[in-house]
């Protein structure tokens, strides 16, 4: 989920990688409980009817694929699907796209398949289903396949590639905030250097990973999972995939959940201020939390708390701090640092451990929180998510602002954000360095589309609430379900009310006669 250059292009949508990494410092406190049978019948053969039919003759061999899945270990199946590369020539070059289910826990009252994605735009969506004793609650998973796909581009499915492992260091290491004119050139070469790394790297694949290019791969997906509908759960970035799948698709839409929701009409600058003043409340939720609960180690007050970390980040700045590692803790792994955590409000404490660490002199442990939210592993990156997320999202948005404009957003940016506000602000450069072919905008309001579940949470430092007030203002069939809360996204995040709703709506069929407050 993810470099500040791609903060622009919606750096904190990267919900798949951050949060799937961080579900495995957790245990599963889900409790086991009695669960009813589900309302909507068991799958059939009827469910099926038309289910293959291609929306373009070009596209039938496609369309009528079957996938050959085998068991790939801990009780998951895996298999492939094929698609065209470039959807204009479905006769040329095909991408293969890597798929894991689990498999419904209730195979004789299943009743169908639960297409999942973890936003990004970049991270694994093979990954996120099999976490899916983690992410989803015990009724999904005993009466839906869960299927997650690795979107074209990114994990397994044919991934791009822009940088070296060893580039990538120093591009994630490198001052997210340049306030010196060197620092200001080298960020200025990083975004040059991404942009045409990955033609040169990845070749015309770079042009074909928009997120129009990947919402019809999952319509191919469908037909060949069987289901003339499409059943969807897709969170943070997934909801702009899933809200583009209702507007190509909207005859196939089946029961939709979005949630952590984007608004798929606003600017790069708008998504920008909007993510910024998103992580400014989650950094002073979580230091307020640590006033109040005595003896902060930050300060006596918020504002002191937050002075606290803005001078640690200078100090980094000025000196990174040593790990016990070959590298040390730059400013820019210490702000990604910082910010993983801030996702899920069970993760502060670790942010705390992290903080204090840091203070004391040693970078160890904001370093592994900045290596999960890069996907970085102990002997290399584990995907490519940061270098896919830039690809997509420059596909869909190749915005930029000039370098000379920047100061000139300081003010508005600071506004919003005294904390974080001028890292949101250099994002804007954006898709600077960007070399690729731009898909076409698209204008989004499913019109036609069965009634679309649109969750938001109050304190969303990614995806603030706002942008699920527009989204599901915007879907013609958008229902709101708001929850008062921390963290990135709604379900399965201990409110009860929320869960319930989801569940009844996806297992049930009931759908909320107007928005929900929980």
């Amino acid at each position: 989920m993810k470099r500040i250059v791609a903060l622009v292009c919606v750096l904190a949508l990267v919900l798949g990688t951050v949060l799937v990494s961080l579900y495995l410092l957790t245990e599963d406190d889900q409790q086991s409980e009695t669960i009813a049978a589900p309302q909507r019948p068991p799958a059939s053969e009827a469910d099926s009817a038309g289910a293959t039919d291609a929306p373009e003759p070009d596209l039938a061999p496609y369309y009528t694929q079957q996938v050959e899945w085998s068991g790939c270990g801990q009780g998951f199946e895996c298999g492939w699907l094929k698609v065209p590369m470039d959807y204009d020539e479905p006769g040329g070059k095909e991408l293969d796209i890597a798929l894991l289910k689990v498999l419904a826990g209730d195979q004789e009252r299943r009743v169908g398949s639960l297409v999942v994605n973890p936003g990004g735009p970049g991270a694994p969506g093979t990954e996120y289903a099999a976490q899916a004793s983690l992410v989803f609650r015990e009724p999904l998973r005993r009466y839906f396949d869960i299927v997650g796909f690795d979107p074209r581009g990114t994990g397994r499915s044919n991934p791009v590639d822009c940088l070296s492992d060893t580039e990538l260091d120093a591009y994630l290491a490198s001052d997210p905030d340049p306030d010196e004119p060197a620092e200001e050139q080298e960020f200025l070469d990083w975004a040059d250097r991404l942009g045409q790394g990955c033609a040169k790297r990845s070749g015309d694949l770079a042009n074909h990973v928009s997120t129009v290019e990947a919402a019809r791969d999952m319509d191919v997906l469908r037909a060949a999972l069987g289901e003339s509908e499409l059943d969807y759960f897709g969170a943070s970035y997934g909801t702009k995939l899933g809200a583009t799948y209702a507007e190509l698709f909207p005859e196939r839409v089946g029961r939709m959940v979005l949630d952590g929701a984007v608004d798929v009409s606003a600017t790069s600058r708008e998504l920008s201020l909007g993510q910024a003043g998103g992580f400014e409340l989650a950094i002073r939720s979580y230091v307020s939390d640590c006033v109040e609960s005595g003896d902060c180690f930050l300060g006596d007050t918020v504002e002191q708390g937050l002075a606290r970390i803005k001078k640690l980040l200078a100090d980094i700045d000025r000196k990174p701090l040593p790990t016990s590692g070959d590298r040390e803790l730059t400013v820019g792994n210490a702000f990604y640092g910082i910010v993983a955590p801030l996702y899920n409000r069970s993760y502060w404490p670790l942010l705390s451990s992290a903080l204090r660490q840091a203070i004391e002199g040693r970078g160890d442990a904001l370093m592994e929180l900045s290596d999960l939210y890069s996907s970085r592993g102990p002997d290399g990156y584990t995907d490519n998510s940061s270098e896919a997320i830039y690809a997509i999202n420059c596909l869909d948005d190749p915005s930029s602002v000039p370098a000379d404009q920047i100061p000139q957003e300081y003010a508005a940016f600071d506004k919003v954000s005294p904390t974080f506000g001028r890292v949101f602000a250099w994002g804007l450069i954006g898709c600077e360095g960007f070399v690729g072919e731009p898909a076409e905008p698209l204008e989004i309001d499913g019109s036609g589309a069965a009634p679309i579940l649109v969750i938001g949470t109050t304190r969303d430092p990614a995806t603030p609430m706002e942008w699920a007030e527009t989204l599901a203002d915007q879907l013609e069939s958008g229902v709101l379900v708001r929850r008062d809360g921390d963290g990135h996204t709604g379900y399965n995040a201990g409110n009860s009310c929320v869960d319930e709703v989801v569940e009844d709506y996806l297992l049930d069929d009931v759908v909320p006669q107007g928005e929900v407050s929980c």
